[in-house]
């Protein structure tokens, strides 16, 4: 089921009827029901690999509360690790490493045949296993108590709304909720309801419509440098409204039942630098890179070389979270190398700059830098979306060649009108969070102005919806 069609929507009425009108023990019970059912319609054979990781992960945040014996803990924690990044290792990286190892040994010379799997990835999987992987850390870290109900776990490990694609929660910030009775209120509906509807027009309004121009473009043989760049910038708004989109649905749908799942993007394409855009981007996994990874390799505490080297390492493992493929490793390498270079040049700085008072001359320069750096980060979307090496080699040497004039006679399709109105809603809903530091902005516009808000946000979602949604595109990863 995809957020974009209506199967899901009736499968939410159903859910959400059923939550208004159960007590609160049964709330969780039916949610965790719902939750299997959601994930059971890709494919039930998976359903065992997630009852399977929640098994063991809930047996160990069990055992961890019960020893102070250092060594077992560190065994305890070991299973864990060995246990979801086991399922990872087998089900998304076992044919990309093989096939690496042999086309590597072909090209010395030797003959190697290894037996692939012929396995479909499990939707999602690389989203849970991050989840629950991050209970067990703060467990043994002592910096969370296992949750004692079996049942409750396992909810937070499937909730439907960000099971496939997150955001990738901490147990500290959704178990809590899951172990307290909820209420849900007007409030709440018309906020998810809000969040909903500015995820469906940035879904299906905008991205799934770009979706055939950028196509276009990436299956050019020998496309100018104009369309690789005008490609790139749409795949760049593309996967922003696909995935934030995603998000947006996703607490919006929770909200309506009294949870509160954590922003995952904070307008990214505003940063000035790639400090910035991390923390604007795909928050919950950049957290989860620095909670986990970064600060457990020794973060900055080890010196200039050895924090390059963290962040590098980071960056990379991050890119291959993303895919089992090549140009995700290169792609995380450059944002690590990024990451470095602002680093020596400019150190850490805080703040993302979102809802800053600024003069007119302090806005006008920081524009400046956004549309730069804007340019940085479409490059880096060149590489995580071509599909080969050779590709990256010659759309770069287009890029690099490019011509003004190329831009008066671009081979592309033309978007569609509501394609362009569902844009320009997006970037005036961008701006106007950016500008005000405030999710909920128009909280404080009159009652008709907010109004005529709602009521152009729903034709442009009524007129300009595709007809063909497609899946998300983080579901691959």
């Amino acid at each position: 089921m995809l957020f974009s069609q209506l199967d899901f929507w009736y499968f939410f009425a159903v859910v959400f009827l059923l939550y208004l009108v159960l007590p609160f023990r049964w709330q969780n019970r039916m949610l965790l029901v719902a939750s299997y059912v959601f994930y059971g319609a890709w494919d039930w054979r998976f359903l065992g690999l997630i009852a399977f990781s929640t098994v063991v992960d809930y047996l160990v945040g069990l055992s961890l509360a019960r020893t102070s014996d250092e060594t077992r803990r560190r065994h305890l924690l070991t299973i864990s690790m060995v246990t979801n990044l086991g399922l990872l290792g087998v089900f998304k990286y076992f044919n990309f490493f093989i096939g690496s190892f042999v086309a590597l040994a072909d090209g010395m010379g030797m003959s190697v045949s290894i037996p692939v799997l012929y396995i479909v990835l499990p939707v999602g999987i690389s989203f849970y296993t991050f989840q629950t992987m991050s209970y067990t850390i703060d467990v043994y870290r002592r910096e969370l108590e296992p949750a004692k109900n079996f049942f409750d776990f396992a909810l937070f490990v499937a909730f439907f709304p960000q099971l496939v694609a997150g955001p990738i929660e901490r147990a500290s910030n959704l178990l809590p909720e899951i172990m307290r009775p909820r209420t849900v209120t007007w409030e709440g509906i018309s906020r998810g309801a809000v969040l909903c509807l500015i995820g469906l027009i940035k879904k299906v309004v905008v991205a799934d419509a770009i979706s055939p121009t950028v196509d276009t473009v990436y299956g050019m043989e020998n496309p100018t440098g104009a369309a690789v760049a005008v490609g790139t910038w749409l795949f760049a708004l593309q996967i922003y409204c696909d995935f934030s989109g995603y998000t947006d649905i996703a607490r919006g749908v929770a909200k309506m039942m009294g949870f509160g799942l954590m922003r995952n993007f904070a307008q990214p394409y505003f940063a000035t630098n790639p400090q910035e855009f991390w923390r604007r981007w795909h928050i919950s996994l950049s957290t989860w890179l620095r909670d986990y990874l970064y600060i457990s390799l020794g973060g900055n505490r080890q010196g200039k070389r050895r924090t390059q080297v963290n962040l590098m390492a980071t960056m990379v493992l991050g890119g291959l979270w993303h895919g089992a493929a090549w140009n995700f490793v290169l792609w995380g390498g450059y944002q690590g190398a990024l990451l470095v270079l602002h680093r020596q040049f400019f150190g850490r700085r805080r703040g993302s700059g979102e809802g800053e008072r600024r003069r007119l001359l302090h806005w006008g320069g920081r524009l400046l830098l956004i549309l730069a750096y804007f340019q940085v980060t479409c490059y880096g979307w060149l590489l995580f979306r071509a599909q080969s090496w050779e590709q990256i080699a010659d759309f770069t040497a287009r890029l690099a060649t490019i011509r003004l004039s190329d831009f008066a006679n671009l081979p592309l399709p033309g978007l569609p009108f509501p394609a362009i109105t569902g844009i320009l809603l997006v970037l005036f809903w961008d701006i106007a969070t950016e500008a005000s530091g405030k999710v909920r902005f128009y909280e404080s516009w009159p009652a008709p102005v907010r109004g005529l808000l709602w009521a152009v946000l729903i034709y442009a979602f009524a007129f300009g919806a595709t007809t063909t949604p497609s899946a998300f595109i983080y579901f691959q990863f």
